[in-house]
């Protein structure tokens, strides 16, 4: 294959908004902040981008800002641009970028996710965060009148089905939640940081049986955004530049919630495999984990699509905490993830990766070099192998 055509770019920046539960701010004003912030933080000015990409690239509450929009307000010259949902999930927006750099289709992308669901009102009116709506003729027909309108319900049925077959219980799933809680602790912007134990989790009330309301990210308002910039400017990044070691974009199987051939797993398993083939690095490489966490489950997904653990293994593998905490063999979702420091849709957990690799995180992994990044589920899921320095 020669080298990944991936490796030719890196992550020059990095930066997030404030970021709070109800801030009542607009999706773009959000999202200059932010990018404002990671053009400082890769040591450039607005003049020196020449790409934008974003997911999912419409507006409203959901989408958060438009590629547009942010051009419009900081007057870009663009020699390139992307905005899209039908990519390998969130993260499909910084892949865009990244193969953009690597082609030479520009030199510095600006890329970014906003969202505004904490003040924004309902994900998508009439879809609970899935597509589409009541009325439409697509998957939505067979889920509406069975009200599976959120996809709490559709992963509460992968969670079900994992319980059924492997023995996974809910203490094993209540381990990420209590895990992100103790590590969003020491995360200054993070949505929810008192103290939860266990019994907390299994306390709290249902939402969509196995999945408890801890079970659930937490909607917020914030943006962040990343510089992915051609190697060759990692010297002169100021804050240290990230390496793009492999991205992982696969979808090998029916593109569906519901009709993906193995229920106990979804599309990352696919994506993983593929981020995996694109190197000569192993999980026994990695340092830490971001992996998404929309739902508990998600994450028990994510870890066994990567290999951390075998099939079906996840449950006994977070359970009680010590392999994902801090100390643990895989720190896992050090900023608190999704269900404590807020759902940005997976970009948090970007950031974090960065912070982590450059040695700035608030939870600092000790001699971090490599991270593995997951986000998305069902069949819209993307992966990326970062490491310290340009790969």
């Amino acid at each position: 294959m020669g080298e990944p055509q991936e490796r030719r770019a890196v992550i020059s920046g990095a930066a997030q908004s404030d970021i709070g539960r109800r801030l009542y701010r607009t999706g773009i004003d959000l999202t200059v902040e932010a990018a404002l912030r990671a053009i400082a933080d890769a040591g450039l000015t607005t003049a020196d981008i020449d790409g934008v990409s974003t997911y999912p690239g419409f507006g409203g509450s959901f989408g958060g800002a438009m590629g547009a929009e942010l051009h419009e307000a900081l007057r870009l010259s663009l020699n390139w641009r992307s905005a899209g949902v039908e990519t390998a999930g969130p993260l499909g927006a910084v892949h865009n970028a990244i193969l953009a750099v690597a082609t030479g289709m520009a030199r510095h992308v600006l890329v970014f996710r906003t969202v505004v669901e904490g003040s924004g009102g309902p994900l998508r009116p009439g879809s609970g965060g899935g597509g589409g709506s009541a009325g439409s003729a697509g998957p939505f027909q067979f889920m509406i009148p069975y009200g599976a309108a959120s996809a709490a319900c559709w992963v509460a049925c992968y969670a079900r089905r994992h319980m059924h077959d492997y023995g996974t219980t809910r203490t094993q799933l209540g381990a990420i939640a209590v895990n992100g809680r103790a590590n969003a602790a020491s995360n200054p912007k993070a949505i929810y940081t008192e103290p939860m134990t266990i019994d907390d989790y299994l306390a709290v009330r249902m939402v969509s049986d196995p999945l408890c309301l801890y079970d659930c990210d937490v909607p917020c308002d914030g943006s962040t955004a990343v510089v992915v910039s051609h190697r060759d400017y990692a010297p002169d990044a100021p804050a240290g530049a990230v390496g793009v070691n492999a991205i992982g974009t696969a979808i090998r199987g029916r593109p569906s919630w519901d009709q993906f051939d193995d229920l106990t797993s979804m599309m990352m398993r696919h994506t993983a495999a593929s981020m995996w083939e694109r190197t000569e690095l192993t999980v026994d490489d990695v340092d830490t984990a971001q992996l998404y966490d929309g739902f508990s489950w998600l994450t028990l997904a994510w870890i066994e699509a990567m290999g951390f653990c075998g099939k079906g293994e996840s449950g006994a593998f977070v359970e009680g905490g010590a392999n994902i905490g801090p100390g643990g063999p895989l720190p896992l979702n050090t900023s608190g993830g999704q269900l404590s420091a807020g759902r940005l849709h997976g970009f948090g957990h970007l950031h974090e990766a960065v912070m982590q690799l450059r040695g700035t995180a608030n939870i600092g992994v000790e001699d971090c070099e490599v991270v593995a990044v997951g986000a998305g589920g069902g069949p819209e899921t993307g992966c990326l192998l970062l490491t310290r320095g340009p790969s």
